[in-house]
């Protein structure tokens, strides 16, 4: 994944529902337009973070799942 992020946050070591509050906690505080990378290695964020954005209907740029730590790119709407 080359694309360049405004924030990054990890949530290595983290289990579910954690990394998803820390992501919402974050993007409460960026810009509509900023993005967010997120570096996990919970293997539930693989569904939970896309679903997460579709609720709160925020843009996943990118996600990188074939291996940890995953990686996903998140736009604010």
């Amino acid at each position: 994944m080359t694309k360049k992020s405004d924030f990054e946050i990890s949530t290595l070591g983290l289990r579910c529902p954690e990394p998803i509050m820390i992501i919402r906690q974050k993007i409460r505080k960026m810009k509509n337009g900023e993005t967010l990378m997120v570096y996990s290695d919970d293997p539930s964020t693989i569904r939970d973070i896309p679903s997460f954005c579709r609720f709160m209907e925020h843009e996943l740029l990118s996600k990188e799942i074939n291996s940890t730590p995953y990686k996903f790119l998140i736009k604010k709407k």
